[in-house]
C-alpha cells in the first residue's frame, strides 16, 4: 500500500471513530460490557436536589430536558437495571421512571417545575463505586441571595461554618461505621451556637442537614453572606489506625496561584470582590495586581486565625501537626475571605472515633474552635463591626488623660 493510500485509510478510520461534525461516537453495545445500575438515591437540600445512580462501571450518558410537562431525561449507554427501584420522588423530583432502550437505559425524572440540570461521573472511592450524579435546581435556588450581613458601621462579624461532605458523600468512615459527615455537622452546629451567643458575632451554617453542597457553592455561600471568616470542619483518616490528633490548614501558595489564574481567566464573571472592587472592567495587569493583594491579605489573616484555633485545640487533646499546614483544598480558595480547615481528629483511629461520636467531646471541640476565633477577632476586628467599635472605645479609655467616662459598653 502506498503512503497516500495509508494516509487515506487513516483518515477514513479517524472519521469513522469521530463521526460527523466532530462528535465523538460511543462504543456500541456489542463493543462494550453492559453496565448495571445497582442503586438509585435522592438527596434534597435547600439549594436543590441530587440524584445519584450507582453503577457497576464507567458509562457514557446524555442528559436533556423536556417541557410541558417538565422532565429531565438521562440516557445511559449500554446499561440495564440490576433490580427494580423505588420510584417515589423527593425534593424537586415528583417521580422517577425507567425504561429499557435498544441503546441502553433511559431514566426519566418527572419534575414539579422547570429546573436547571447538570450531570457528571464520579470515580470510585472507599465508600462507593462508580456514580452518575445529576444535580437539579430551580432558577430561584440558583439566584444570588441578598446578603444578610449589613455593610457599614456597627455590624456583626460573620463566620461561615462549613460542615464537610454530606448527602451521598459520607466522607471518611471509621471502623465502627461512624460517618465523617455526621460528626462534623454536629460539631459545626455546636460551633455556630457558640458564635451566635458571642456579642458582635453571627454564624452562618453552610450545610445544616444531610445533603451535599459542592465545594464552589460552599465558597459562594460564604461570599453571599459577606463572611469575615470561613471555617470548614472535617475529620481526618489514614490507613495507619494508630495515627491521631487534630490539625489546621490554610491555602498553599500553589493553590492560591492556581485560583488566581482561574479568576483572571473568568474575570468577566468575577463581578465583585468584598469591598465592591470589580475585576470585570480592569485590564489584565491591574486585575492581577488587585487579586494578588487580596489573596495575600486573605492568606495572612487565615494563618493568624488558624494559629489561634490550633493553640486552643491543644487544650482539648493531641495536635497531630503543631504548626499550621498549607494545602490546595478548594474550599480554602476564596480570594478575599480568610479561610481555614480544621481536621478535628482521625476518625480512622478507634479511640478518636469513639470521642468524635461523643456529644461531650463534640462540645469541647466546638468550644476550642470558638475560643480561637474569638481571640483572633478581638485582636483583629474588621472595620465597621461592633467589636471594632468596642476596641476603639477601650483604646481611647486606655490613653492617658482621656476624659471619656462612658466605658463599659459591650458590642
Amino acid at each position: 500500500m502506498s503512503k497516500n493510500e495509508l494516509r487515506f485509510a487513516g483518515w477514513i478510520l479517524a472519521l469513522a471513530l469521530v463521526g460527523p461534525a466532530g462528535l465523538a461516537v460511543s462504543a456500541t453495545p456489542a463493543q462494550a460490557a453492559t453496565v448495571e445500575v445497582r442503586d438509585l438515591r435522592l438527596w434534597a437540600g435547600p439549594d436543590g436536589t441530587r440524584v445519584v445512580l450507582d453503577l457497576s462501571g464507567a458509562a457514557g450518558h446524555q442528559l436533556f430536558t423536556l417541557r410541558e410537562p417538565e422532565r429531565v431525561v438521562i440516557d445511559i449507554a449500554n446499561a440495564r437495571l440490576a433490580r427494580a427501584f423505588q420510584t417515589a420522588g423527593q425534593g424537586l423530583v415528583k417521580e422517577i421512571r425507567t425504561g429499557a432502550r435498544e441503546e441502553g437505559l433511559r431514566v426519566v425524572l418527572d419534575m414539579g417545575e422547570r429546573v436547571q440540570a447538570k450531570s457528571f461521573l464520579v470515580e470510585p472511592n472507599e465508600a462507593y463505586g462508580h456514580r452518575l450524579v445529576i444535580d437539579l435546581s430551580t432558577a430561584q435556588q440558583q439566584a444570588v441571595k441578598v446578603p444578610h450581613a449589613p455593610v457599614g458601621e456597627d455590624r456583626d462579624i460573620v463566620i461561615a461554618v462549613d460542615a464537610g461532605h454530606g448527602g451521598d458523600d459520607p466522607g471518611a468512615i471509621g471502623r465502627s461505621g461512624t460517618h465523617e459527615k455526621t460528626v462534623v455537622l454536629a460539631i459545626s452546629r455546636a460551633l455556630a451556637k457558640r458564635i451566635n451567643e458571642e456579642p458582635g458575632m453571627r454564624a452562618v451554617l453552610v450545610r445544616d442537614g444531610d445533603y451535599f453542597v459542592t465545594h464552589r457553592d460552599r465558597m459562594l455561600k460564604a461570599r453571599q453572606q459577606r463572611a469575615d471568616l470561613f471555617v470548614s470542619i472535617h475529620a481526618d483518616a489514614y490507613k495507619d489506625r494508630s495515627v491521631s490528633g487534630s490539625s489546621v490548614y490554610v491555602l498553599s501558595a500553589r493553590g492560591a496561584s492556581n485560583e488566581a489564574a482561574r479568576w483572571l481567566a473568568e474575570k468577566q464573571n468575577a463581578s465583585d470582590l468584598v469591598g465592591g472592587v470589580s475585576l470585570s472592567d480592569k485590564d489584565d495587569v491591574l486585575a492581577s495586581v488587585l487579586l494578588d493583594l487580596s489573596q495575600t491579605a486573605s492568606i495572612t489573616a487565615s494563618t493568624t486565625a488558624a494559629e489561634r484555633v490550633l493553640l486552643e485545640l491543644e487544650r482539648v487533646g493531641e495536635v497531630r501537626k503543631p504548626a499550621v499546614q498549607h494545602a490546595g483544598f478548594i474550599v480554602l480558595k476564596s480570594p478575599d475571605i480568610p479561610s481555614i480547615l480544621v481536621e478535628t481528629a482521625y476518625i480512622s483511629n478507634p479511640g478518636e472515633e469513639r470521642r468524635l461520636r461523643s456529644p461531650k467531646h463534640q462540645e469541647k471541640l466546638a468550644d476550642a474552635i470558638h475560643s480561637g476565633i474569638r481571640v483572633y477577632f478581638h485582636a483583629n476586628p474588621p472595620p465597621g463591626t461592633r467589636i471594632a467599635a468596642l476596641a476603639a472605645r477601650q483604646a481611647k479609655l486606655a490613653r492617658p488623660g482621656s476624659g471619656d467616662i462612658t466605658g463599659g459598653d459591650t458590642p
